[in-house]
């Protein structure tokens, strides 16, 4: 914009300084020839000098439209030197503002950037967990079939000590059948052995009646074998 301010400006100048010239070289061939009677008449001088001073209106009036044109086209520029400005003005400000929105993508680059950083952080630290985790998983697999094989002999010894438990209870149901007939045995061999030793205490007087009765000799036999039958069951008892 400065540039074409000062382009129009020195063209202006240099239209001017042409004009001036030619207006000067203009006068000082009026005036040769105005005086030099010697090579010219004075009629021929006069429609010369009328000539002359014709081209130098003439040339006013052009001096005059150029000045005016000129100075409307300095107008003009002044105008769009202004114009220009404004411009230069909302793009500098257009400018400051594209600068501070990228020194903010700058920071927020930098945020980002330390996102990701703490974010790959974060996934490599949960990267090493999942591991330790699939490792603890295998082992409590482990462990899990050791528990279940552990509860399938758990069962089975359950099952063993079940069949065990009922044959202990079938047996120990017929040793209380055996210990309930032995004692009813051991009760009737008691009072037989009861009636032996009553048999035994009374023994002797019978075989004294025995002996002053007058009885047959197969009565007599009969306390001696009873005596030899509860000798047996005192021996078996």
């Amino acid at each position: 914009m400065a540039a074409a301010s000062k382009s129009s400006q020195t063209a202006k100048n240099v239209v001017l300084a042409l004009l001036a010239l030619w207006s000067v070289v203009s006068l000082i061939i009026i005036v040769v020839w105005a005086t030099s009677p010697d090579l010219k008449s004075s009629a021929r001088c006069r429609a010369e000098l009328q000539e002359v001073t014709e081209k130098l209106e003439g040339a006013k009036v052009v001096y005059g439209k150029n000045k005016v044109a000129l100075e409307e086209l300095l107008e003009e520029t002044k105008e769009q030197r202004d114009v220009l400005r404004a411009d230069l003005l909302v793009m500098g400000g257009r400018l400051n503002a594209t600068n501070a929105t990228l020194e903010e993508c700058r920071l927020e680059n930098v945020v980002l950037n330390w996102n990701i950083s703490a974010l790959q952080e974060k996934v490599e630290l949960l990267r090493q967990t999942e591991t330790n985790l699939t490792a603890q998983i295998v082992l409590q697999e482990d462990y899990i079939e050791a528990l279940q094989q552990n509860v399938t002999e758990a069962g089975h010894q359950t099952e063993s000590c079940s069949s065990l438990r009922a044959a202990a209870e079938s047996q120990m149901l017929a040793a209380q059948s055996q210990t309930r007939a032995c004692e009813s045995r051991q009760q009737y061999q008691h009072k037989q052995l009861q009636k032996c030793k009553e048999v035994e205490s009374e023994a002797p007087e019978l075989e004294q009646a025995d002996r002053e009765s007058s009885a047959p000799p197969t009565l007599s036999g009969i306390p001696a074998l009873m005596l030899l039958l509860c000798s047996a069951l005192h021996l078996i008892t």
